[in-house]
């Protein structure tokens, strides 16, 4: 069986909420036989997340780590390698290459489509800061941009009707 992990990019976690990722993973891994997970990028989610299913797959060998990428459809072998000291697999799905902007959107789904249980890590409340294009930089402004891929992605969720664990709110202890 497949899950995917989707979070919001800036996330503030516990030891307590470290150990619960944890011990959720486990449980996919022996009671409801996961054994493959699929990555992102560019969140703190997807970074714990990695760090979660790396430390398990100590225990559970026959568990897989699939990164799917939203940018470089043409990787060198160099780069590769890299890839896989974290990763079991990368790939980058056909639609993305021509997604431009979206292709953070088009990955997400395209992972949600191929799982049978989405990971999210999704607080309705939360708002992604705005960049505001400036001359040759971007500069972060105090406003918010009421676009989070998140939200993108919990919707399409469950709009397919996929199985859907949220971790959020963040367990308390």
């Amino acid at each position: 069986m497949v899950a995917c992990f989707i979070g919001h990019r800036k996330i503030s976690v516990s030891e307590a909420f470290l150990s619960h990722l944890k011990d959720c993973i486990r449980e996919l891994i022996t009671d409801k036989n996961f054994d493959t997970f699929l990555f992102g990028s560019r969140s703190e989610f997807d970074d714990i997340c990695l760090e979660a299913v790396t430390e398990l797959k100590m225990e559970y060998p026959n568990i897989r780590r699939v990164y799917v990428r939203a940018t470089y459809p043409y990787i060198s072998e160099d780069y590769k390698e890299y890839l896989l000291t974290f990763y079991d697999e990368t790939y980058i799905p056909d639609t993305i290459t021509k997604a431009g902007k979206a292709s953070y959107v088009e990955r997400n789904q395209h992972m949600i489509d191929r799982s049978d249980l989405c990971v999210f890590y999704y607080d309705e409340r939360y708002m992604p800061a705005k960049k505001q294009r400036m001359p040759n930089h971007f500069l972060p402004t105090t406003t918010t941009h009421p676009k989070s891929g998140t939200k993108l992605a919990y919707q399409y969720a469950m709009a397919q009707k996929k199985a859907i664990l949220n971790l959020f709110p963040i367990p308390q202890n």
